[in-house]
């Protein structure tokens, strides 16, 4: 009897935690349904994949591909794809809940960074959320590679060459990773335990525990809200518990009528993966595309600084990527360094109040949004009949000019629209209280 009581009393006061009203607090949630959502989907697919380089003769429901050697991983993808019961759905489900899981923690942080909600007491909670975006964009670059068709195969032999371009530990993470030289029979294999259950793991544990810390430190708050000793929004029971829900239904809703109706990665048009081909054009999932922009147009430097080699992919495959989170991750301590400002923050702030943060917010972003739009330049050249070359020279000076200019213009931005509409004299959160 003491245990339900003491049950009963936690649950009730897990029950009046506030939650905000805002809908950018919505964005966390929707990464942690589509999480959910992928977890669900993948344990399904994961009945029918055979993680197996292993080569085989396919003969299936498909009939162009009768008599095609191939390994036994994309026959399994073959198979489930046109085989079994609305197994074509659910990759394709899952497929597309991976890209708006991404996106939403893309588009979270991008929320966090420009208000400020990275400030003490939450700098920790911070850090574990930028290593869950660089865990879940690592994870997604192995679950493509898994089907082992052509495209898939065309960005595992990139992702060899980055690996391998690491001085001195190149070939080890390369051996480790991918099971030998490329192409090897063990590397679908390797993939599939890192993606299944290695990572999704650590994925849990950095979600639990950033949400603990949500928890425990309280949510941060919007100015205008409320008076600056309240947290305003509704309970988690039971307001907040049917909106989460709701969430859930609409999520589950839209992405099964994606899956349904927009297709996606259609492997049985790429045909197996074979060393000596190419896919022309082809291009990583959104999440990964300023990597290969990098890739196209930065300069190719190979550099032999004694015995040491470094071949031209680091730099855009492990130089550039680390100073983007690296940065990301260094960030809030610069700012504490550069303001002076120590004190601990719940409310949120404009970004027009911080014009030096907004202007290098955008100017990062910017310098990422060209290196994206790169990883099409070939296509973009086709369309507007220029050169592949001179597209190159023009991604360069615009990689160069934009988020420098663009940055600018956010500063002046900012500075004017604060100027005409001051930030109120606030201080931080302290009760909450239910609307």
């Amino acid at each position: 009897m003491k245990l339900v009581a003491r049950t009963r009393r936690a649950v009730d006061k897990a029950g009046k935690k506030i939650f905000p009203d805002h809908w950018s607090f919505l964005l966390g949630e929707i990464a942690m349904v589509s999480l959910f959502i992928l977890f669900a989907t993948g344990i399904v697919l994961a009945f029918f994949y055979d993680a197996s380089g292993e080569r085989t003769t396919y003969h299936g429901a498909y009939e162009p591909m009768h008599g095609v050697d191939m390994s036994r991983a994309y026959q399994s993808v073959l198979r489930l794809s046109f085989d079994v019961p609305a197994g074509l759905l659910l990759r394709q489900v899952h497929h597309w809940t991976a890209l708006v899981f991404v996106g939403a923690i893309v588009v979270h942080a991008v929320r966090i960074f420009f208000t400020g909600a990275y400030r003490r007491p939450r700098r920790l909670n911070y850090l574990i959320g930028l290593t869950l975006l660089v865990v879940s964009i690592s994870n997604g670059f192995l679950g493509v590679a898994l089907p082992d068709d052509l495209l898939s195969g065309t960005g595992a032999q990139i992702g060899y060459a980055i690996a391998l371009s690491v001085p001195v530990l190149g070939a080890g993470i390369a051996g480790v990773l991918f099971g030998g030289e490329f192409p090897s029979e063990e590397m679908v294999h390797r993939f599939w335990l890192i993606h299944v259950f290695a990572i999704p793991m650590l994925i849990v544990a950095l979600f639990s525990l950033h949400m603990l810390l949500v928890w425990r430190q309280t949510h941060t708050q919007y100015p205008t809200d409320g008076p600056a000793d309240e947290v305003v929004g509704s309970r988690l029971l039971p307001h907040h518990a049917i909106k989460t829900a709701a969430l859930l239904l609409s999520m589950a809703a839209v992405l099964v009528g994606m899956g349904a109706l927009l297709q996606i990665n259609p492997v049985w048009e790429h045909g197996p993966f074979e060393a000596a081909a190419a896919t022309v054009p082809a291009g990583p999932d959104w999440y990964l595309m300023f990597v290969e922009g990098g890739l196209r147009i930065l300069p190719a430097l190979h550099l032999e600084l004694g015995p040491v080699e470094v071949p031209s992919p680091f730099v855009a495959g492990i130089v550039v990527p680390a100073l983007v989170f690296g940065t990301l991750a260094a960030w809030p301590f610069v700012e504490e360094r550069l303001t002076g400002d120590r004190g601990v923050h719940h409310l949120l702030e404009r970004p027009r109040d911080r014009p030096g943060r907004t202007a290098f917010g955008v100017a990062g972003l910017s310098f990422l949004a060209v290196l994206t739009l790169a990883a099409n330049h070939d296509y973009l050249g086709g369309v507007l009949g220029v050169d592949v070359m001179t597209m190159t020279v023009a991604f360069r000076i615009v990689l160069l000019v934009a988020p420098a200019l663009l940055g600018v213009v956010a500063w002046r931005v900012a500075r004017d629209l604060a100027e005409a509409d001051p930030a109120p004299d606030r201080q931080g959160v302290g009760h909450e209280e239910a609307r």
